[in-house]
């Protein structure tokens, strides 16, 4: 097996979550660890017993890394994979690639310039529940798509306990950074990159968005007012519309529905990667041929062997430890997200000399569009999409 050298850069609130199933791919080798907070990077390096660098300048300097993962502030994105493009890395950033369309460019055209990947989150499209969908898309069960509805609704977060939101290693949350990006470049990204993946490019974006909240109520004054409220009329290349809705005022909702000719295709929860997928219509029963809701679950495609593999992984004492072991075990990997399915398809592109699925260009499409939605708080217009990208591969395992 050929190892791809990994380095992390910002050891903050979301870097365990990457920690948490980097032992899933053994092609991932982590050679380091580095935060400009020097102590929160040595005790993320103690804690997780790996090396940690002193400096970015160090860690560029190492040549057994290959990939850098960009954890850092969202505002620090550009910089940081900037410098690491230069220095002959690969880069996997956190969302947004960048804050601005001109840099997120930039970023983009140096790494073609050095024939180098860059790539970013969310990943959740290579994930279950969104393979599942596209699969069924393809087989067009519910006829030809005529629109889609999309929610990203977080709740009235700065009214939630979100102080003691703090991991393992005592982060917390970073409060301040998240009301300041807004829930738009926080939380479109999940949606888009799903659509543009089952449909295509965009072609204009109409959109509205708006700060409904100024006061957030934070112990830290807030340096900006980003929206915390938007909606997006899309139209894609092909024709089709969606309409995508996000806040940090409505109830929790992170529903997809895409409705077709022949019934809707729908789930409940786009953040948890294998959620249930189904299949709504409207069926004809009796004489009278009266009409009435239908509701079916469309089959969960996943990767072949996991759950042998999950097994094996367990010690198991008799038939029925291993049933309710495996039962906890699927209740728990139901809801837990694989931050490393981004880097591993990346590590994986670069060691099979291939374009990766989560291109720069794909990247690029989808910052565009979030900025478009977030930037109407000042424009308040049409945005006319000017990237484009060409159309991604399904996952090996969601093909027929």
């Amino acid at each position: 097996m050929i190892r791809v050298g990994v380095a992390i850069v910002g050891c903050g609130n979301v870097a365990p979550f990457y920690l948490k199933t980097l032992h899933l791919y053994p092609e991932l080798q982590l050679m380091g660890v580095m935060d400009r907070d020097e102590k929160r990077s040595a005790k993320f390096s103690a804690y997780y017993s790996v090396a940690k660098y002193s400096s970015l300048d160090e860690l560029l300097d190492d040549r057994g890394v290959e990939l850098v993962i960009n954890l850092t502030n969202p505002r620090s994105h550009f910089s940081v994979s900037k410098a690491c493009l230069e220095a002959g890395k690969h880069v996997y950033s956190e969302k947004p690639l960048a804050m601005s369309f001109s840099e997120a460019e930039q970023l983009v055209n140096l790494a073609e310039q050095k024939g180098l990947h860059i790539s970013s989150a969310p990943s959740r499209v290579l994930a279950e529940t969104a393979q599942t969908m596209w699969k069924a898309l393809r087989e067009k069960v519910i006829g030809s798509v005529r629109l889609v509805y999309a929610e990203m609704d977080g709740g009235l977060i700065h009214r939630m306990r979100y102080k003691k939101w703090i991991n393992e290693l005592d982060i917390p949350w970073p409060y301040k950074d998240e009301f300041e990006v807004g829930c738009t470049i926080e939380h479109a990204g999940y949606v888009v990159t799903w659509l543009i993946a089952f449909f295509g490019p965009i072609e204009t974006v109409t959109a509205f968005s708006s700060c409904q909240i100024p006061d957030k109520q934070t112990d830290i004054p807030l340096e900006v007012n980003a929206p915390d409220f938007s909606v997006a009329c899309i139209k894609f290349v092909s024709g089709l519309v969606a309409r995508l809705t996000c806040s940090f005022i409505a109830p929790s909702n992170h529903s997809l529905r895409i409705f077709g000719d022949e019934g809707i295709l729908c789930t409940d929860d786009i953040w948890r990667p294998r959620c249930p997928v189904y299949i709504k219509r409207s069926i004809k029963i009796g004489r009278k041929t009266m009409m009435v809701p239908w509701k079916e679950r469309y089959p969960l495609v996943g990767p072949p062997g996991a759950l042998r593999a999950r097994a094996r992984s367990l010690i198991i004492r008799s038939p029925h430890a291993l049933f309710r072991a495996l039962r906890a075990r699927a209740r728990h990997l139901k809801k837990r997200v694989d931050f490393c399915l981004g880097p591993a398809e990346l590590a994986a592109a670069i060691r099979e000399q291939r374009p990766c699925r989560l291109s720069a260009r794909y990247c690029l499409h989808t910052n565009e569009v979030v900025l478009a939605i977030h930037n109407a708080l000042e424009t308040g217009s049409a945005y006319k999409v000017i990237t484009y990208f060409d159309p991604i591969d399904p996952m090996p395992w969601a093909k027929p």
